[in-house]
């Protein structure tokens, strides 16, 4: 993966912009609560992950009705996630709302399932 400045001006103009549903799962995964660190709004490539644990390589995308006009995007954008490693979960915003728990249930058996980072891979992500 080709390694370049990030742009956290961006990043911190979208996590000052969360959606409602991106809030309420943030409770969920921020501070380490499924054992592992999430990161929100973090560039992967050209792209911006909604939330991201580099350590198990997972990512985690809300879609919100902008999805639907987008699943082509959307798509080229999980592919980009794939090559560089990383295991992509989509959930609608109104799954969030309606199934948290059950969200939050999906990303720990996820979790459970990543193999642990390497320790090269480990000093790659503190970058």
């Amino acid at each position: 993966m080709e390694w370049r400045a990030r742009d956290t001006t961006r990043a911190r103009e979208l996590r000052n912009q969360a959606t409602p549903q991106e809030r309420t799962l943030w409770r969920y995964l921020g501070a380490s609560k499924l054992g592992h660190k999430f990161s929100r709004q973090m560039p992967i490539g050209p792209f911006f992950a909604d939330f991201v644990c580099r350590g198990a390589k997972l990512v985690v995308e809300l879609d919100g009705y902008s999805h639907d006009l987008s699943v082509e995007a959307d798509a080229r954008r999980d592919r980009y996630m794939q090559e560089q490693g990383f295991q992509v979960l989509r959930f609608s915003n109104e799954d969030v709302t309606t199934n948290v728990e059950g969200i939050v249930n999906t990303i720990a058996a996820a979790l459970a399932n990543r193999p642990p980072p390497s320790p090269s891979r480990k000093r790659e992500g503190r970058r």
